[in-house]
């Protein structure tokens, strides 16, 4: 092959390179956000209380066991799913049971959900329930917002920090 013809095929695939990296790059339009939208992240790792409570062996249990075994009191490992609630103006936002992971039943579970929201004032109720030893949600947070556009407001859930927090 001629050196020239070999030159004039390489400039012509460069070219035919660029032209389609020039075209992804301003061609399809891509919109994150809608004008009047904001971000709402619910993101957190929670596991569940367990499903009952400990209770102490009887001395015949006891007995019965190898001495190896002998521990006095007994926990299940299985926990309780976790119902979650988001209300946004008091209409159902996200409403899910979780149960919980693990051949026992005995890990957490990790939440991660995104919502676009119009912007503007908004009533945020949150509520979890990670006991099937109580009878209504165990976390309640209720928040009054104000989104702006694009803003990203992030929902997180720590129960030894006493439950849900926005930021």
């Amino acid at each position: 092959m001629k050196t020239g013809l070999r030159y004039i095929l390489q400039v012509a695939n460069y070219a035919i390179f660029m032209l389609i990296v020039w075209y992804f790059s301003v061609a399809p339009a891509y919109t994150h956000l809608e004008a009047c939208q904001a971000v709402v992240v619910l993101s957190f790792g929670h596991a569940g209380q367990p499903i009952s409570e400990c209770r102490k062996r009887t001395p015949e249990e006891l007995a019965a066991l190898p001495p190896n075994m002998r521990n006095p009191t007994v926990c299940p490992r299985e926990r309780s799913p976790i119902d979650v609630e988001l209300l946004l103006d008091d209409k159902p936002l996200f409403v899910q049971t979780f149960n919980p992971q693990g051949v026992s039943g005995d890990w957490g579970i990790d939440v991660y959900q995104r919502f676009k929201i119009p912007r503007g004032k908004h009533n945020l109720k949150m509520r979890l329930k990670d006991s099937v030893r109580v009878k209504d949600f165990n976390y309640t947070h209720d928040v009054d917002i104000e989104l702006k556009t694009a803003q990203l407001l992030v929902i997180d859930f720590q129960a030894d920090k006493g439950g849900f927090s926005v930021k």
